[in-house]
């Protein structure tokens, strides 16, 4: 797998994070990683938020561009967000594949991971 292409302060994001009422937000559209509200360095740094974005890379990889988007929205429909099935995957890969992102160093406390919405 190529490196994810790391977009700031993208408006794409910007409009996921309004919507979503997040201070912070990672979005994946094929290889590519875009955030507002973060920095490149705030989410590298937290290896966890990596774990999650790189799981719906893999995601978007497996499914194509219109798979990934067509269950992603009907997930939503159907289960809210915190609740899509590409979610839950995701948060889970997010714990369990995070020392793969921890650049070597031992894996922060997970209280201290980015907090994307909460369910509701």
């Amino acid at each position: 797998m190529t490196s994810p292409r790391i977009i700031e302060n993208s408006p794409l994001a910007r409009i996921a994070r309004l919507k979503l009422g997040t201070r912070s937000v990672a979005m994946v559209l094929g290889n590519s990683i875009h955030l507002s509200g973060a920095t490149k360095e705030e989410f590298l740094n937290d290896p966890y938020w990596v774990a999650h974005e790189m799981e719906h890379i893999r995601q978007f990889q497996e499914y194509g561009r219109l798979g990934f988007l067509w269950r992603y929205m009907v997930g939503w429909a159907r289960h809210g967000y915190y609740n899509i099935p590409f979610e839950a995957q995701a948060r889970e890969a997010g714990h369990r594949n995070a020392a793969q992102y921890a650049q070597g160093r031992p894996l922060p406390d997970p209280a201290t991971m980015h907090q994307g919405p909460k369910a509701t």
